[in-house]
């Protein structure tokens, strides 16, 4: 085991390198008679049509020893030095593109738009991590995802947060889900990719060019990132600086892949044990995990307590309806300020404010338009059919839109969170839960039953332990 471990991972980083050591710039630089500023790109540079498939190949291959690492081999020394492979080619390498995450949009699009023809290896993105979520859990977390990476690194002294606030922040990554795919789907934005915390990092420009900006204050930050967004750069700071104490905030609270991994992973035939054997109750993984994952055994209830929790259960049933609904009506009133992420809407909102005189000077979105053949009318023509999509997708008596599908999408969510929170499931041991874990093997290394086993001497318990 031992041998064949490094060995796998040596030829997935190798199979990984090829692609950045063989390509060539397609589309080189033209040269002009003298010198001038190249304009930084916002995307990093088009890869050849191959190496897409090579990457499909090498996230199947990593996929596959991930979930060995995790549910077979249980050994954190590796997921870690896997962690490191795939934050360097999924990474840097790659530029955080494609990724499984950012995936989610181009399937909405492709589902509500049949004209858009989403590519096959963004297709294979989005769909291997779920499968392999339905054999072993959230493996594609443990130690492919370079966005998880990055925080697993930074965790320097992680603090517990209560379980009441756990369950109410794990609701943004739901709300964040439902946006993501109506944007996408109205052809408005994508914002998974827009606000994507490590994106920056991963496209950092060589250490060179940074020097050579240096000596030119108005280019320094064109040339300190690929992506020519500072605020990128801070969004990505502020997590790595939550990170340090709040384990994974990104993958706990909002990112929207999770969600559906956690979803299919409770579903997995194999997932993640604490222990191989009995667990002798120490509660050492409880305290070892940095992102609350252990469940506690449970105790028989009293039948007073379990008289209320059927009172509870029945609450959450019959409000279930009022919060979609209710739900669906904020959606609605939110549906307006929705469409104005849509670009032809805030052009039209743009162009408005500039006849009116309600804003000094002009944008350049505004410019080109005005230099264009169409007229103010169609814009605000099309604008308003933009809008119809958000408050009136179809008609049922009322207006029905993406807005309204929205909030209804949310109410649900709450009131399925509710239910879920009054039904007592049966626990013997210290058990992860299988949404929650990450899969990032702290636990097994702090199991006295996983050591006895890797060492071969008995199980000898301190009183700390016990």
């Amino acid at each position: 085991m031992t041998r064949a471990l490094p060995i796998a991972i040596l030829l997935i980083l190798l199979l990984a390198a090829t692609p950045a050591a063989l390509a060539q710039q397609r589309f080189p630089p033209p040269e002009f008679d003298t010198p001038r500023d190249l304009p930084t790109t916002a995307l990093p540079p088009s890869s050849a049509p191959w190496s897409e498939y090579v990457d499909l190949g090498v996230l199947a291959g990593a996929l596959v020893v991930a979930a060995l690492l995790t549910v077979r081999f249980r050994s954190r020394r590796w997921i870690v030095a896997m962690s490191i492979g795939s934050l360097m080619y999924f990474g840097f390498v790659r530029g955080g593109c494609v990724c499984p995450i950012g995936a989610i949009q181009n399937v909405a699009l492709a589902i509500a738009d049949a004209g858009y023809a989403i590519p096959l290896t963004v297709v294979g993105f989005f769909i291997l991590p779920l499968a392999l979520a339905l054999f072993a859990g959230r493996s594609f977390c443990a130690s492919v995802c370079p966005l998880g990476a990055v925080q697993e690194l930074v965790i320097l002294h992680p603090l517990r947060v209560p379980q009441w606030a756990e369950r109410t922040l794990s609701l943004l990554a739901w709300v964040y889900l439902a946006a993501a795919v109506v944007f996408a789907a109205t052809e408005s934005a994508f914002i998974i990719c827009q606000y994507d915390p490590f994106v920056a990092i991963f496209r950092l420009v060589p250490v060179g060019k940074i020097v050579e900006g240096l000596g030119r204050d108005e280019k320094f930050f064109n040339a300190w990132a690929l992506s020519g967004r500072l605020d990128q750069l801070l969004l990505a700071g502020a997590f790595v600086a939550i990170g340090l104490v709040i384990a994974r905030p990104y993958c706990r609270y909002l990112c929207p892949y999770g969600v559906l991994l956690g979803l299919l992973s409770r579903l997995s035939w194999r997932r993640v044990t604490v222990t191989p054997g009995e667990c002798v109750q120490c509660r050492l993984c409880e305290d070892a995990c940095p992102v609350g994952a252990i469940r506690k055994p449970t105790a028989e209830a009293p039948s007073r307590q379990r008289l209320r929790g059927k009172g509870v259960l029945t609450a959450a049933l019959v409000a279930m309806p009022f919060l979609v609904v209710g739900g669906g009506v904020i959606g609605g009133l939110l549906g307006p300020v929705m469409a104005g992420a849509h670009p032809t809407v805030a052009l039209a909102e743009r162009i408005r404010l500039e006849n009116a005189g309600e804003v000094e000077g002009t944008t350049d979105e505004s410019d080109a338009f005005r230099s264009g053949d169409r007229s103010p009318k169609e814009l605000f023509a099309e604008a308003a059919e933009v809008e119809a999509k958000f408050v009136a997708l179809w008609r049922v008596g009322v207006g029905v839109g993406w807005a309204h599908l929205f909030g209804a999408f949310v109410g649900l969510v709450v009131s399925l969170k509710l239910i879920a929170q009054s039904i007592r499931r049966r626990r013997t041991d210290y058990e992860p839960d299988a949404a929650a874990c990450v899969g990032c093997g702290r636990c097994f290394a702090h199991c006295p039953i996983e050591r006895a086993r890797r060492t071969g001497k008995p199980v000898r318990l301190t009183d700390r332990e016990m």
